[in-house]
């Protein structure tokens, strides 16, 4: 990797950086590279010096759902949060890949476009929306997703249009074939900014209220299994604080795992571990994790 800075002269490079700064639970070990493109040209380059070169290239969002190990992550990580233009064509809105999901809804009020106010309170960026096809309050990013243009791990650029990107529940042609996402465009409606506003504060007073944004967290650990709830299942197997070293889950919403002081990654996961475990003891029902979970045992 010694000449990556050669190949790609303008390229934000960093070595041996701590990935905790960019997880929202606030843990993580290091990254043995860790580059920041400016543009898609930079990006479109490092993922195909990546595959010459044969070394294992990690891609970042913002980090919302996330947990990195505490052994960190060998090779590069390439971390997006620098392509984060949002833009206006009438009725769609275009975004780059590290724009933050909540920033594209809050783009989308002044513009006077429905369609993205149940993404008022998604922590993720434009980039991890689309791969998990994430959702709130009844909406989901495929409801409003009309196209978006990929990276393939060759570094060929792709532009997909909805039918081919083939969202489900969590899932996506994205996710499935390791797609890495540059942009997105929403198809969204024109209307009067006042029914848009009355029901983004709606749905951030219910977050707000429910959701324990006082503290570092992940969001919601598990999916939803069918025929259940996982927050209620784990609240009904008595888990609420529950806690090991610094990771509890959470008193307020049992769906949440949270920091509480110094967590680490490996407190995490033995949380997760004990509230699978437990919930398959009573009920016989199996939590898979809809956080993302990566990197190298410490």
């Amino acid at each position: 990797m010694q000449d990556l800075g050669v190949q790609i002269p303008d390229l934000l490079i960093k070595q041996n950086e701590s990935l905790a700064k960019y997880t929202y639970t606030k843990t993580g070990g290091e990254a043995d590279l860790f580059a920041m493109p400016k543009t898609i040209d930079e990006a479109r380059a490092l993922v195909h010096y990546c595959h010459e070169k044969n070394i294992s290239l990690t891609v970042l969002g913002n980090g919302s759902n996330l947990i990195i190990k505490d052994g960190g992550i060998r090779g590069v990580v390439m971390h997006l949060d620098l392509l984060d233009e949002i833009v206006r064509n009438e009725t769609r809105i275009i975004a780059g890949s590290g724009a933050k999901i909540i920033d594209v809804s809050r783009f989308a009020l002044e513009s006077q476009l429905s369609g993205l106010e149940f993404a008022c309170g998604i922590p993720g960026s434009v980039g991890g929306a689309l791969y998990m096809n994430a959702g709130a309050y009844g909406g989901e990013i495929s409801d409003v997703l009309d196209a978006a243009t990929v990276l393939t791990r060759s570094g060929d650029l792709l532009h997909l249009k909805r039918e081919e990107l083939a969202a489900k529940y969590r899932k996506s042609t994205i996710a499935d074939k390791d797609y890495i996402v540059l942009s997105a465009e929403f198809t969204l409606e024109l209307s009067e900014r006042q029914p848009i506003e009355t029901k983004m504060a709606e749905l951030t007073e219910a977050r707000e209220a429910k959701q324990p944004l006082e503290y570092p967290s992940c969001g919601s650990v598990f999916k939803r299994p069918p025929g259940h709830f996982a927050g209620k299942l784990i609240q009904d197997s008595d888990l609420q604080g529950f806690q090991i070293g610094g990771a509890q889950v959470s008193m307020k919403h049992a769906g949440f795992i949270v920091n509480v002081g110094s967590a680490t990654a490996t407190d995490y996961m033995e949380v997760i571990h004990h509230v699978q475990e437990t919930v398959k003891r009573n009920f016989d029902v199996d939590l898979e994790t809809e956080v993302k979970i990566i990197g190298e045992d410490k």
